[in-house]
Order: structure tokens, then C-alpha cells, then sequence
């Protein structure tokens, strides 16, 4: 099982979240290729404008290893981290997030802000981005609905 594969997997959960009415955007976090946790944006579902899919993803996979740090995981997400959860990242001692869409608005790792090539923090997480053309066009469609008032 490779990137693509946990990519999938957390493309199914944006799906979830665009079924929703959430912006589609799913992640899952891996430690020695099993699935830890898996999530999905509820900031809607939840009223709670942190409950991204990454920090859900986080909360689960810390509580379900009873860790603060989540040290030899991987963060899969269909959506470039914003800053709050690239920081978040870094806070948890993730290993290494790959995402499969840019966002050019909010971006934390490469497309607005760069927090986790940040030199002063006390922890490098590795990131790479592995780009999936559904993931983006799921983004594409779920505002374009929003646009029209149709979501």
C-alpha cells in the first residue's frame, strides 16, 4: 500500500465531508503502513471552526495510541494543511504529511505560508505534495455548488 493508495482513502472521507455539506476534505494518519485514524472536515456537523479534518485526524490518532506526540505517522489529506493545522502538525511530532490538492488562499506548507520549513520551531515535519486531480475537481465542484446556492 503507497501513497496513492492512503490518498484514496482519505479522498473517500472528503467525499464524506462533501455529502455533508462540509468542504470536502479528508485525512488519515499511517504509522508502519496501518491506518490510525481517519477524518473529515465537521466544521459544520460540529459548530467548531477547528474541526478540521486534520486536527480530528490528530485528536484521534493521539488518543487512540495514548500519545501527546505522534512520532513515525504520516498525515494523508486531500487539501494542502492551513496554518493552523500545519502548526498543529508540527506540535504532534508527525513524521510527514503528504496532500493531493494546493489550497492558494490558506495554504500552511507551500502555497501561502511555509510554517513547516519553519527554521526556529523545534520540529521538521517532512511534506510532500502528490498531486490528485479528483481531489481537486471534488474541490472545484463543492464550491462551485456553494457559489450557486445550491449547497
Amino acid at each position: 500500500m503507497g501513497k496513492e493508495y492512503f490518498l484514496k482513502v482519505a479522498l473517500r472521507e472528503a467525499k464524506r465531508a462533501f455529502e455533508k455539506g462540509e468542504v470536502p476534505v479528508g485525512a488519515i494518519i499511517v504509522k508502519e503502513g496501518e491506518i490510525i485514524s481517519k477524518a473529515h472536515n465537521s466544521v459544520e456537523e460540529l459548530k467548531d471552526p477547528t474541526a478540521h479534518a486534520e486536527m480530528l485526524a490528530i485528536k484521534e490518532a493521539c488518543r487512540r495510541l495514548n500519545t501527546k506526540y505522534l512520532e513515525g505517522c504520516e498525515l494523508y489529506v486531500t487539501l494542502e494543511p492551513c496554518i493552523m493545522c500545519s502548526y498543529a502538525l508540527v506540535l504532534s511530532r508527525i513524521e510527514k504529511v503528504i496532500f493531493s490538492a494546493l489550497d492558494k488562499k490558506h495554504g500552511g506548507v507551500v502555497s501561502v505560508f511555509n510554517i513547516l520549513d519553519e527554521p526556529t520551531l523545534n520540529h521538521r515535519v517532512k511534506w510532500e505534495y502528490y498531486p490528485l486531480e479528483e481531489a481537486s475537481e471534488l474541490l472545484s465542484e463543492f464550491f462551485k455548488k456553494l457559489r450557486n446556492n445550491i449547497i
